[in-house]
């Protein structure tokens, strides 16, 4: 695991700007404290920072050049089956120098082209330089486990980076700030692939690969996941064997390491069954790591130490006051654009005591989207059971009577979650499945946005993202087709962003069993009754797991891995964000109307209403805005 970056110019006689390579590499040290290089000719340069994983040698020192010197590569990630590959390459005669996976690429590149990145099973970023044919040529991991962002200047310049915090300090990058991504942050509370916050800079999405030459640049995608046809292997226990020869496949894979491995466990089924798998595949003892909260509706550990005594596992825990003001401040330089999924400080929390120990961690990460296990599915069924009552039954007696209650202690309690259904009840399914996890609704929006900016995003509708994704989803049914969208969406912009930046923050690599291409596949390939069953999400995970976890495990209501942020806001964070974005300063920016901050305030304070996901939204920008926008150009810019 590592950090990349570097650029290309369309004027091949252009020297490298001094330094400029060596600052946007040292702005990736977080990601890799083992080592850094650089490589710069005329027109080029790269960059690379290092978290030594297979092959702590000085031959898996990076860029790495090919037998004759002709390419160049930096790589971010693990590919798994890079020792099943080797004996296929040395045989057409290439001659390996080191033993790590990054010459395995490369001369698998040099073997095969682009369509190298079909044999690679793994999780990467990378960047070749072709130096004879002046061709850059970058791909990015089927599902977005590594990050990829670059900016392509209208003279054909280029340039790329695991971050945009070295992105930024790339030669000419403009910071203007992209409103129409800023406008979408307030719905998803992340920003929506393949744009970023700034309007010079994109995501490479996953499962794509990007050439640049001659100035320009063409991206296509290389794989996909697709929810049709189904298998047919008749009975539950066909299917669960099936799973358990993947699934238990993908951990042995993920064991390979010259470092300490150990394993997240949060209590939950998906990290409780990557435990299991490890000590079956002769990784014990495992070594576990859990964080606990004093808060009992986002504490955990009870049901951790289950998995953990039951595989004698080498366990650790950590109970932590969560100080939201003390952390913020660094997530936001990590995360290098507004991302405001509260489950943040808690990830973070978990990869720091991590690290202490070990360099590698497994996590459980992509079982929910792969074998549905959201309560949002469960909820657009049920959906359509309340939309058959009467339109004045509805909304004369029902909605009236759930508005009526106050808000709720426990936003997670019975009565938070209904009255969160109730009020995001929407006909139209696709638009109803955003208005259950988004913080700000077009009618929120529309509330909340200074006359200016409301005119200027008028005709820019960010639930139309969603839509088009279940345009273009293969699934019969209307579940796989929302599984698709979350791993087109959700997952990598998400989920997947918040555990990369969490982990390289503190050097820790994650891997995720779940997310292996080929298990992924036979997800998908499922019925849906296998996935969700009644009001039971996950069902042939659990019915599989059934022999290796606890019953108290597998019968529990899913958590969720988030913070009381509801509770901060009516403490010391509420004091600090309403100094914040009642400012003049962040008035100024001309966003929002200074009543409507007020008004979420004040209703939140008064316990009138629950707005902490949206205070934590507009919080996290304005944090941004002054960390990455008002920081004088001169400090940042080359």
């Amino acid at each position: 695991m590592c950090g990349i970056c570097g650029f290309v110019f369309a004027d091949a006689a252009r020297p490298a700007p001094p330094g400029v390579i060596d600052r946007m590499t040292d702005a990736l040290e977080h990601r890799g404290p083992d080592d850094r290089g650089v490589f710069t000719e005329p027109g080029c340069a790269l960059g690379h920072r290092r978290l030594s994983i297979i092959d702590l040698s000085a031959a898996g020192h990076q860029p790495m050049t090919n037998e004759d010197g002709s390419l160049q590569i930096v790589f971010n990630g693990e590919v798994y089956n890079y020792r099943d590959l080797r004996p296929g390459l040395e045989a057409a005669g290439h001659r390996f120098r080191s033993g790590s996976d990054t010459e395995v690429i490369l001369h698998l590149y040099e073997q095969r082209g682009e369509a190298c990145l079909q044999d690679l099973r793994g999780m990467f970023a990378f960047a070749i330089w072709d130096r004879r044919r002046r061709r850059l040529f970058a791909a990015r991991d089927r599902v977005g486990k590594k990050p990829f962002v670059y900016a392509h200047a209208p003279g054909g310049d280029f340039a790329f980076s695991s971050e945009l915090s070295s992105l930024v300090l790339s030669p000419g990058f403009g910071r203007e700030v992209d409103e129409t991504a800023l406008h979408h942050y307030l719905t998803y509370q992340f920003v929506p692939s393949p744009r970023t916050i700034w309007s010079g800079a994109k995501r490479l999405p996953p499962a794509h690969f990007l050439v640049w030459e001659g100035g320009r640049v063409r991206t296509e995608r290389y794989w996909d996941l697709h929810y049709v046809p189904k298998l047919r292997l008749g009975a539950l226990a066909a299917y669960r064997e099936r799973f358990l020869e993947i699934f238990r496949e993908s951990v042995r894979l993920r064991l390979v390491s010259d470092v300490p491995l150990g394993a997240f466990l949060s209590g939950g089924v998906d990290s409780g069954a990557v435990v299991a798998m490890m000590s079956l595949e002769g990784a014990a003892p495992v070594r576990t790591f859990s964080i606990g909260f004093s808060e009992s509706d986002y504490d955990e550990v009870h049901y951790a130490r289950l998995v953990a005594q039951r595989y004698g596992t080498e366990h650790q825990e950590l109970v932590v006051e969560p100080r939201a003001l003390e952390v913020l401040p660094q997530l936001v330089r990590h995360y290098g654009e507004p991302f405001a999924d509260s489950s943040a400080v808690p990830t973070w929390y978990v990869s720091q005591l991590t690290r202490r120990s070990v360099t590698v961690a497994l996590s459980g990460d992509g079982g929910d989207e792969a074998f549905g296990g959201y309560q949002r599915y469960l909820a657009d069924r049920l959906l359509s059971g309340y939309l058959r009552l009467p339109a004045a039954l509805r909304e004369g007696v029902v909605r009236r009577v759930i508005d009526a209650l106050p808000v709720p202690r426990r936003p997670r309690g019975f009565v938070g979650r209904l009255k969160r259904f109730i009020a995001t009840a929407d006909p139209a399914r696709e638009r109803q499945y955003v208005r259950y996890f988004c913080a700000f609704t077009n009618e929120d929006k529309a509330g909340l946005y200074a006359p200016a900016f409301a005119s200027r995003m008028a005709s820019v509708d960010s639930v139309s993202l969603v839509e088009e994704l279940y345009r273009r989803a293969d699934g019969e049914s209307f579940l796989d087709r929302t599984l698709s969208v979350d791993m087109h969406s959700y997952l990598p912009d998400d989920i997947l962003a918040k555990i990369d930046i969490a982990g390289m923050g503190n050097s820790l690599e994650t891997r995720a069993p779940f997310l292996d291409h080929r298990l992924l596949e036979f997800a998908a390939a499922c019925p849906p009754a296998l996935k969700l069953r009644g009001a039971t999400g996950k069902y042939l995970l659990k019915q599989a797991m059934q022999p290796y976890l606890p019953d108290q495990i597998l019968s529990r209501r899913k958590m969720g891995f988030g913070m009381p942020v509801a509770e901060w806001f009516r403490g010391d964070l509420g004091t600090m964000a309403a100094d914040l974005l009642l400012s003049s300063r962040a008035l100024q920016r001309g966003y929002f109307k200074p009543e409507a901050v007020d008004r979420l305030l004040t209703e939140h304070r008064g316990r009138h209403a629950d707005h902490g996901a949206r205070l934590w939204v507009l919080l996290f920008l304005e944090l941004w805005f002054r960390e990455f926008v008002d920081t004088p150009a001169e400090e940042t810019r080359t």
